[in-house]
């Protein structure tokens, strides 16, 4: 079973240590996230990113969403960062915007996706204790800690830890949600609008020098 702590955001410095130390056992933890309650995972622990979406129940091919703690994380893990890419991490990290990229090719990672896809999806979160975290652990993968299909888990309490996969869920009671983050796809040829959420359309334009698409 595992082991459930109540968040302190005055004194982060233990349960942050101890969800770093569970992540490089190779365990998944469950952690709050600005829009519900999360799987985190090693990024680099094919294991571990495994055992999470056995515990989504996702399908196979599913590439799960990673997380960074800042924008400088891309420039490793992207082969096509280019100045458009930093004008938007730089104006809406920590926050709602989520990048699609192409990630590098000697990257030893399986993201849920075997490498097919020849994109990964990738976010500054906005939430103190994941900031903390990913400081102290790298790149983590991320999913929703509901089940493949359903919406997002707000409470705590509506969350199965019986999966053994499981080591840690840090609480923070019921989650309010914020706006959905805005997902742009982008590399060196386009830049294309996937879905609008907290960030607008016209907000991107501003910063970005590529025409915008759509989706759709």
């Amino acid at each position: 079973m595992a082991t459930q702590v109540i968040y302190d955001e005055t004194n982060p410095s233990e349960h942050v240590a101890l969800a770093a130390k569970s992540l490089r056992d190779g365990y998944v933890i469950v952690a709050p996230h600005e829009n519900g309650y999360i799987f985190l995972a090693d990024a680099f622990s094919p294991d571990s990113v495994r055992a999470m979406h056995v515990l989504r129940g996702d399908d196979l091919g599913v590439a799960c969403q990673v997380l960074v703690a800042d924008q400088s994380a891309i420039e490793g893990l992207s082969r096509e960062v280019t100045e458009d890419i930093r004008a938007l991490a730089q104006s809406f990290w920590p926050g709602s915007l989520s990048l699609s990229l192409r990630p590098q090719l000697g990257l030893t990672w399986d993201l849920g996706d075997g490498g097919d896809l020849d994109w990964f999806n990738v976010r500054v979160p906005q939430h103190l204790f994941l900031q903390k975290l990913l400081k102290e652990t790298g790149p983590l993968a991320v999913a929703s800690a509901a089940l493949a299909g359903h919406p997002p888990l707000m409470d705590a309490d509506g969350i199965s830890l019986q999966g053994h996969e499981i080591a840690l869920l840090v609480s923070v009671g019921v989650i309010e949600p914020m706006a959905a983050s805005t997902v742009i796809e982008i590399d060196k040829s386009q830049a294309r609008l996937v879905r609008e959420g907290a960030i607008s359309k016209s907000d991107i334009e501003k910063v970005i020098t590529t025409p915008l698409i759509t989706s759709g």
